[in-house]
């Protein structure tokens, strides 16, 4: 298992090494011992950028995965390349004022539900969001945090 938490801004943020401990259990407990992707720390203009130009919509947003397995032209391998998750550093904040708990809640709140994407999980459709949303909670609350 290869996970890397890399922040691109030029300021310290908490948790990082937590939050790569954290999603190295939820990947051993979900038996993905076989896998490889990134988490970024960026702000609010670099997460605008992306959201831009990969997504074309035009506003900075929470988090965005890129999930390589998407890709059907992808050649696997014995490693699971799943791919990168974007999270700005700047709704995190926000974010966690607004909905009233923790700065690491949402922070690893974040991460979870980009590594669900990477997955597979959607929440497209009502259906798949109860699944998503669901799994999400479980998995927040078995690590303790919680709101």
């Amino acid at each position: 298992m290869n996970i890397e938490v890399v922040n691109l801004l030029d300021r310290k943020v908490n948790y990082l090494s937590e939050l790569k401990k954290f999603l190295e259990n939820v990947c051993h407990d979900e038996k993905l011992d076989n896998v490889m992707f990134n988490v970024i720390i960026v702000d609010n203009p670099k997460i605008h950028e992306i959201n831009r130009e990969y997504r074309g919509i035009d506003r900075e947003t929470d988090v965005i995965s890129f999930a390589l397995e998407d890709d059907k032209t992808f050649n696997r391998t014995d490693i699971r390349i799943l791919g990168d998750i974007y999270i700005s550093i700047d709704k995190v904040i926000s974010q966690s004022e607004e909905y009233g708990h923790s700065f690491k809640r949402e922070l690893f709140f974040l991460a979870l539900h980009g590594l669900l994407h990477l997955l597979g999980y959607d929440h497209m459709k009502k259906e798949d969001e109860i699944i998503m949303f669901g799994k999400q909670e479980e998995v927040l609350k078995k690590y303790g945090i919680e709101r």
